[in-house]
């Protein structure tokens, strides 16, 4: 499990530097622009190669555009991995793994709770339309770490441009933070809108996680190493909140859960 989660942190860590380009002096327009990053990163980031999909979704909804390239692209990620690249791709959800680390009392959520997520989705797509504003690009906590501060820092000027949304926006970051320290990966577990659409596919993509029932014999060591805090051998396998880091692959001591391609049963 140790090797297993050293190799996804590598990966990880060198898909936040793909996303963006850090070693880049000023902002970055380059041809990448025009393309989606695989999981939610901010493309407002002075640093940023690639657009978000949730803010380029937004974009479209908002100029009353039917969004065929960024659904297209979504689907396309959806039905070949589902939410893997939540596990394995997403820097801000590596960001708020490391910060569950820090020793200090846990919560639990109620499995009813990662429903929320679905609830922002709509409001993204519903308040798009009716304000033609890619509103939860101004507030995601995500796009708060990875553009608002890079860009307060390397644009004195914007700083006395500093408002009220600016603190609110930083508001919504430390409530993630101080809540990613108490509970596993809340953003993605309920707030995150392009989470929520990749779980949708979880069940239909090609990458399933198999559960051998002969084999398993219900220890939960899966159970405590998932970063969703998925019991996987309770008929959860490839649930909507999965995100397929294959931690409890690792981890299985009797080794009963395995990776196969086709849609679940």
């Amino acid at each position: 499990m140790y090797r297993h989660q050293i190799t996804r942190y590598i990966v990880q860590v060198a898909a936040f530097f793909a996303a963006n380009n850090y070693f880049h002096r000023g902002i970055y327009q380059g041809p990448l622009k025009k393309f989606c990053f695989p999981g939610l990163n901010c493309y407002a980031c002075p640093l940023a190669r690639f657009a978000c999909p949730v803010g380029s979704l937004q974009h479209f909804i908002a100029i009353r555009q039917f969004p065929f390239y960024i659904l297209g692209f979504i689907g396309f990620i959806g039905v070949v991995s589902g939410r893997f690249i939540c596990g394995f791709l997403c820097p801000f959800g590596f960001f708020q793994e490391l910060l569950y680390k820090l020793r200090t009392f846990k919560i639990k959520l109620p499995r009813i709770a990662s429903h929320f997520k679905y609830v922002v989705l709509l409001l993204v797509i519903v308040v798009a339309y009716i304000t033609s504003e890619p509103w939860f690009c101004k507030i995601c906590p995500a796009g708060t770490l990875e553009a608002g501060i890079p860009q307060v820092v390397f644009k004195a000027y914007l700083r006395d441009l500093i408002g009220s949304l600016f603190y609110l926006k930083y508001a919504i970051l430390i409530f993630v933070v101080t809540f990613a320290i108490l509970i596993k990966r809340p953003f993605c577990r309920l707030l995150c809108p392009l989470g929520a659409i990749l779980g949708l596919l979880n069940k239909v993509t090609l990458f399933q996680l198999k559960v051998d029932h002969e084999k398993c014999n219900g220890c939960g060591t899966c159970y405590k190493v998932c970063p969703m805090d998925i019991k996987i051998y309770e008929s959860a396998t490839n649930s909507t909140d999965c995100i397929k880091c294959l931690m409890c692959k690792s981890a299985c001591p009797q080794k009963a859960i395995s990776v196969g391609v086709g849609i679940d049963k």
